[in-house]
């Protein structure tokens, strides 16, 4: 209980706002000197009195924290200043303590995780940023970290649907649905290390290319690779008739990757199924293999291309002369090794020269090939795109089948 003589010189609603700001000193570490400006009457004449001083018209007034604390102990009303204040509305919190004693909590949790792709993303400001912004408080992040490494750690999975790691590993099938905190934590980390940039894709392809990479299913039946006349010596996997073409869904590629017979053999890659279709008619089984894109290629096609890549199989790409289908060549070329198949700035100038119909108008936006540094600006400066089926007849004839 406060002094009643303290409560007439500092207490009252009238100097509430007088002992929040000195409070507000101490909060940030009182200074033995500081300056009060704005001050009303009242306030001016409460600080008069604890000083000793006559009041004065001013609005402002440089304090001394040694002066007031003496001051105080001479009335025998408190200790000091902060021990006055403490009294009237309670005990002071020490922020910057609480600031860094929070930060201190917040560095442990690195030192909690084990998993080198969780540490590695922890180091970054933006990993440690993402958790903040997940769990606001170091306790709620222990708690989402360890059920992310807990995922982590039973990655690669060998084709597993995402709903049953999740209710495996979380005890909640929807626990790793996108934008739930333990999905975003673990799609970070996994993201460090991914080939694919996240431009290439639309964001949901880019999750499911992500999971599939580390053996986990989502929507594994939707947009299945296309390919031609590509050799599997596995009898588990139903290659479609020679010339026919077929289908492979990521859930297959992930439960029973096909043993392909691919080694040091050329593999094309287009962009258009209409291509596929186009070759297929041409040439059936005297084409040699295609695999196709589908546009933007999404997580089976990525992952039928990474499979061939590391059978060593030797990609040639094609696409549309557009700023999509370089961005497609600039991930097929780095991810996969692949080289470009009559898609540099020569066949680009000649196909703008043989191609009877005018192409199509380029967007504002333009990607530069990786490949070939003259083909971008060849494109911008004639403002033309020439789809895939355009130059079909050419590169038909370069699939004519050859013994390989």
């Amino acid at each position: 209980m406060a002094d009643p003589r303290l409560m007439r010189l500092l207490g009252g609603d009238a100097l509430a706002g007088l002992r929040r700001r000195l409070r507000q000193r101490y909060e940030r570490s009182m200074p033995e000197t500081f300056r009060l400006s704005g001050l009303t009457e009242a306030e001016r004449n409460a600080l008069a009195g604890l000083l000793g001083r006559k009041p004065r018209q001013a609005d402002s007034m440089t304090l001394d924290v040694a002066g007031l604390d003496g001051a105080l102990q001479r009335a025998g009303l408190a200790e000091s200043l902060r021990d006055a204040l403490e009294r009237l509305d309670g005990p002071i919190v020490d922020r910057a303590a609480e600031r860094a004693a929070l930060q201190a909590q917040w560095t442990a949790l690195r030192g909690r995780c084990d998993d080198a792709r969780l540490s590695a993303l922890l180091e970054l400001p933006r990993g440690m940023a993402l958790v903040k912004r997940l769990a606001r408080h170091p306790a709620a992040a222990g708690q989402i970290l360890d059920a992310a490494q807990a995922v982590l750690r039973a990655l690669p999975a060998a084709g597993m649907p995402r709903s049953r790691l999740a209710a495996e590993m979380l005890g909640d099938a929807h626990g790793l649905d996108p934008g739930r905190p333990v999905a975003s934590i673990v799609l970070a980390a996994l993201r460090r290390n991914a080939d694919a940039p996240e431009d290439v894709a639309g964001a949901e392809d880019n999750i499911r290319d992500l999971w599939a990479q580390a053996g986990v299913m989502v929507n594994e039946l939707s947009r299945p690779a296309l390919f031609l006349n590509l050799p599997a010596g596995d009898a588990s996997f139903r290659i479609p008739a020679p010339g026919e073409p077929g289908y492979v869904s990521l859930r297959t590629l992930l439960r029973q990757p096909p043993a392909w017979q691919v080694a040091g053999r050329d593999i094309h890659v287009c962009e258009n199924p209409n291509l596929v279709a186009i070759v297929a008619d041409a040439l059936g089984a005297d084409a040699a293999p295609l695999v196709c894109t589908d546009g933007m290629p999404a997580a089976a096609q990525r992952t039928l291309l990474l499979q061939l890549a590391a059978a060593g199989a030797c990609l040639h790409y094609h696409g549309d002369f557009d700023w999509p289908g370089l961005a497609i060549g600039n991930w097929v070329m780095r991810a996969c090794g692949a080289r470009p198949w009559r898609f540099g700035v020569a066949d680009y100038l000649a196909a703008l020269r043989d191609v009877p119909v005018r192409g199509r108008a380029l967007g504002p936006e333009s990607v530069d090939a990786d490949w070939d540094d003259s083909l971008g600006p060849a494109m911008r400066e004639h403002g033309r795109a020439v789809d895939e089926e355009a130059v079909a007849a050419m590169l038909v004839r370069d699939l004519e089948w050859t013994s390989q």
